[in-house]
């Protein structure tokens, strides 16, 4: 092959390896833009549902525990259905809330990284100021999220070991004994969805800054 020739074939490839590296730094910053966007969604439907649950589940135990529950055997079932829910949702909640944590860790680095590729320095500016602004008001998930888990955890093993009580001694008498327990759980209840309340608003902060219109 001719000089001419090789030169032409070699930055002929040049060119294509430069386009496929762009497009590969495009790729993945918009995959990982997409993969944090849904881990919002992800948390903020979780937590919305798991608020729901806790409220059914409460209003089983209270009516578990009712005087002369005239059904006690299909009152206990209703609340060990619910309480499993109640489990599974929040397990979900716990998980999905540090998997955001992850994915925002790994899109904000991926942006900086590429950020630092621009030449333009107006760019790079408009690039690491978006960046700040987003990183700052991500932050505050995991922030208002410090100690959602342990109020969890509590909550639920009082629930648990309320119900293997009664697994034991499902009888008025058994339920008169439980019911100074089931009673406080009801401060405990409105203790949890208190700690969940910060964590929805950051959801919403963030919700608002990337997808409400500017006036």
């Amino acid at each position: 092959m001719k000089s001419g020739a090789r030169f032409t074939v070699c930055f002929i490839l040049f060119l294509l390896a430069t386009v496929v590296f762009w497009e590969g730094c495009a790729t993945t910053g918009m995959s990982r833009s997409v993969k944090a966007s849904n881990s919002i969604q992800q948390v903020d439907s979780d937590i919305r549902e798991l608020i729901v649950q806790i409220d059914t589940t409460g209003a089983s135990l209270d009516a578990l525990v009712l005087v002369d529950n005239p059904d006690l055997k299909k009152s206990f079932d209703a609340y060990t259905k619910d309480l499993a829910n109640l489990d599974t949702k929040g397990k979900k909640v716990i998980i999905h809330m540090e998997e955001m944590k992850v994915r925002s860790t790994e899109y904000f680095t991926e942006w900086e990284r590429q950020g630092e590729t621009y030449t333009n320095p107006q760019i790079r500016e408009l690039s690491d100021e978006r960046r700040n602004k987003l990183a700052s008001i991500y932050a505050q998930v995991p922030e208002a999220g410090i100690g959602v888990k342990r109020a969890y955890l509590d909550y639920l093993s009082d629930l648990k070991e309320i119900q293997q009580f009664l697994s034991n001694d499902l009888t008025p008498k058994g339920i008169q004994a439980i019911d100074p327990v089931a009673k406080k759980s009801v401060q405990d209840r409105e203790a949890f969805k208190t700690s969940l309340g910060p964590v929805i608003v950051a959801l919403d902060n963030i919700k608002a800054e990337l997808y409400t219109k500017k006036q």
